[in-house]
């Protein structure tokens, strides 16, 4: 992960060695958490790349493979690890982590405890904001997911700043010798309002807790208990995410001409296939224009530049903005409540 100590070498200017955990970036949407080991392969649809070459070069260096591919190779954070992590469960992503974080003010030193390890996504997040002098103890009642937990945060980096305990937090609640010892709690359970009063009791006084719950029937339940319970400012966030796409695209040629030209353009024009006639908006009509079929959209926008145009200069392409097709819906609500002092 990112440096945790004042003293260590930012990760930009430290060289990747045996043993390292790196992302390799192939698109935008295709990344892969590697163990970098001596005389190792990694293949993918860019070529074969060798271990070997990677070691000894910079985190966000390229690399090109054997067949000319290239890929980046990223050091590892939390917001990356999100992405790429094996989903054991439901995971938050970064829009939650980022505003769950922020509520729950976690800082370097912090005493965090989590109930709903899950996948661990969020708990990276809140071990990496809590190092290098505080600590989250996180609990789940699956022991086969708290054991691949374990070995992610030894995997990143974080085995000493995280405590994965086997528990169930709705039945048991959380352990006593907390009592009063904790700066904040984060709840991802099925029913989060029995867990309330445990969580009253190990908060510190003025401390924060968020319960996660996609259904508001949960929500609503758990507001009925804080309320009863020693707690106030009581608030509920949904955090929906829309994503752009940008990318340069061109609309055509430019069909008109200046009259003042001499009869050698008009015998250039006279030559081209005459123009396909344009359709009102909205009609979805085909044009049949000798070899081919245009539709009316494809009339109005062609896209791309097109070579050997003889009608007409080739517009410029400019800069476009639009929402992503498969955008992230609704993942939960996220409820806020401070322990009375």
């Amino acid at each position: 992960m990112l440096p945790l100590q004042d003293g260590e070498v930012r990760k930009g200017d430290r060289l990747i060695q045996d043993g390292d955990l790196v992302i390799v970036y192939e698109t935008y949407r295709q990344m892969k958490a590697v163990t970098v080991t001596k005389n190792g392969e990694f293949q993918n649809r860019y070529g074969l790349f060798m271990h070997n070459d990677w070691i000894g070069k910079p985190f966000g260096c390229k690399v090109t493979g054997k067949k000319g591919g290239f890929v980046h190779l990223l050091g590892p954070s939390p917001q990356l690890w999100t992405l790429v992590l094996t989903h054991r469960t439901q995971i938050l992503y970064i829009m939650d982590i980022s505003f769950v974080l922020a509520y729950l003010e976690v800082r370097p030193g912090c005493v965090v405890m989590e109930s709903g390890t899950g996948s661990g996504s969020l708990t990276t997040a809140l071990a990496r904001a809590a190092a290098p002098t505080g600590h989250v103890y996180t609990f789940d009642f699956h022991e086969q997911r708290a054991e691949a937990a374990r070995k992610d945060f030894e995997r990143t980096g974080l085995s000493s700043f995280v405590t994965v305990t086997v528990r169930d937090i709705q039945g048991e609640g959380f352990p006593e010798e907390f009592a009063n010892e904790v700066d904040a709690v984060f709840l991802d359970l099925p029913q989060p309002w029995l867990a309330i009063p445990s969580v009253a009791k190990s908060l510190k006084a003025d401390s924060p807790v968020c319960s996660f719950s996609p259904c508001m029937e949960q929500v609503r339940r758990t507001c009925e208990a804080l309320s009863t319970t020693d707690f106030r400012d009581l608030r509920t966030f949904e955090v929906l995410l829309r994503a752009y796409e940008v990318h340069e695209e061109y609309f055509g040629t430019d069909l008109g001409f200046d009259s003042s030209n001499n009869d050698s353009e008009s015998a250039v024009l006279s030559e081209s296939p005459p123009p396909h006639k344009r359709l009102c908006s909205g009609d979805s009509k085909v044009i049949d224009s000798g070899k081919s079929q245009l539709s009316a959209k494809d009339n109005l926008m062609e896209k791309g530049p097109k070579k050997g145009r003889r009608r007409g200069e080739q517009l410029p392409g400019c800069v476009v903005a639009r929402p992503e097709a498969e955008a992230k819906g609704h993942t939960g609500y996220l409820t806020f409540a401070r322990r009375a002092v």
